[in-house]
């Protein structure tokens, strides 16, 4: 029993809809919460699920002055010197940043780099982050020597608004990944609110992306925001002709991708290593060209399943083949269905990169996930570029799936020229499945800073 005869409550509860007795439900939990742990069972976020609150961004609460934990996505590409070599993801972060810094809040950004395994590693130290941070906001960003110790708590503590902590890896601790509620506990006790704004780790149930949001209100950032918006209503209403372009190494990776699309598109292209697998399903040689045997079923499901909705597949019609898997292989294009034994399938022919421009040219809106071939080798990465280029010069929404494909926009020095660009590869690819995303669904918790006593 509480000593006090009084108990916070969410002000958003009242203006939900709910009946009495729904409200009362959610009161007494609110009663029975734990105020030395603030913690109730179910969770915050279980029952803001339940409740289907809408999820909230920072402009939606109150946070003037507020000590604010903000997990970005800096998990960005280094040399072996540890130089950034592309600061995107960086830059992605910065509205929130600002923003947090004009409503003169104390700010703990916490993010991944590479895959340390739960260990030290002093190649995925965050420390060149903080310098690349400090340039572009023109103000000291503090680096803290280590994430949940000593060092990271008393930095944290001794914040003043407006100044800026970052803590090292996360993936330093194994906890991390394995989202273990103390990790995100004692994450939780450095701050007031939750903000995540790292699209990119979204699709991961992390201790840093939805564990710690079981102990205090969580919000998205305006990067969060902007990823929802435009995929969402890309998915859920585009302007059409809708056309959707699919590439990458396998299908395996992609038939939950293309299954939804199927169910939305008006045309959907393939290409990349995955458009291999489809050339085994009809029956053809594919040489040394990667192919998934296993998957050959599913190949032919999807043909079978857009010629039932009425989409538009297209398949390569010929394909640039080498000799083996170095940047100056002997090449030649051939048709697809003459891939000779011991050659490889490396890209879209140059009547592929045609048939594609001619089908994209009454697109008003056109998904790209994932390059059309090796675009990482000079000679193959001539049909992502081609296409990427007519995606350029398009009337049309153009939004890149980020990953691969992103990095292949980028390369190609065209990514201003499209609509959007994603930084999630993976998370963007759930999205498009239609999954939910841990990182997205934690948000719909309800805030305990909006209180009415």
């Amino acid at each position: 029993m509480k000593k006090n005869n009084y108990f916070p409550m969410p002000n958003e509860i009242f203006s939900l809809g709910l009946n009495s007795g729904e409200i009362a439900v959610y009161t007494y939990l609110m009663f029975c919460e734990d105020r030395t742990t603030f913690q109730c069972y179910p969770s915050y976020n279980t029952i803001g699920n339940a409740l289907k609150m809408s999820k909230k961004t920072v402009k939606d609460i109150d946070l003037k002055g507020k000590k604010v934990f903000v997990r970005c996505d800096f998990n960005v590409p280094m040399d072996k010197e540890q130089n950034i070599i592309d600061n995107t993801r960086i830059e992605a972060a910065l509205p929130t940043i600002k923003y947090l810094l004009e409503q003169d809040c104390k700010i703990i950004l916490a993010s991944h780099l590479g895959r340390p395994k739960g260990e030290f590693k002093p190649e995925y130290s965050l420390k060149p982050v903080a310098q690349e941070l400090s340039k572009l906001l023109n103000k000291e960003v503090i680096m803290a020597n280590d994430v949940i110790g000593e060092d990271a708590k008393t930095k944290a503590e001794n914040l003043k608004e407006g100044e800026i902590l970052l803590l090292e890896n996360v993936r330093f601790h194994k906890e991390e990944t394995d989202n273990n509620p103390e990790f995100a506990k004692k994450l939780a006790d450095m701050a007031e609110i939750f903000v995540n704004d790292a699209f990119g780790a979204a699709h991961r149930a992390h201790a840093s992306t939805t564990g710690i949001a079981d102990y205090i209100p969580a919000v998205s950032g305006f990067l969060i925001e902007k990823e929802l918006t435009v995929l969402g209503n890309a998915i859920n209403n585009p302007e059409r002709p809708f056309m959707a372009i699919l590439g990458g190494a396998k299908v395996s990776d992609k038939i939950g991708v293309i299954d939804s699309l199927l169910d939305k598109v008006d045309t959907l292209m393939i290409g990349g290593g995955m458009a291999y697998t489809f050339f085994k399903a009809q029956g053809y040689n594919v040489g040394n060209s990667l192919c998934e045997i296993d998957k050959v079923d599913l190949a032919l499901n999807a043909m079978e399943k857009a010629k039932q909705k009425g989409v538009k597949l297209i398949l390569p019609v010929d394909t640039k083949i080498g000799k083996e898997f170095k940047p100056d292989t002997e090449s030649k294009t051939v048709a697809w269905t003459e891939i000779p034994d011991e050659w490889e399938g490396f890209d879209i022919g140059e009547k592929t990169i045609e048939m594609f421009k001619e089908e994209l040219k009454d697109a008003k809106t056109v998904i790209w996930n994932g390059p059309l071939g090796l675009f990482e080798f000079d000679q193959f990465a001539i049909g992502t570029n081609e296409i990427a280029k007519a995606l350029s010069e398009l009337d049309a929404t153009t939004i890149i799936g980020g990953g691969d494909s992103g990095a292949a926009v980028e390369k190609a020095g065209l990514a201003n020229k499209m609509t959007h660009i994603s930084t999630g590869g993976g998370a963007s690819l759930e999205f498009l499945e239609g999954k939910k995303l841990p990182g997205i669904e934690c948000l719909r918790q309800v805030g305990q800073s909006e209180n009415v006593s």
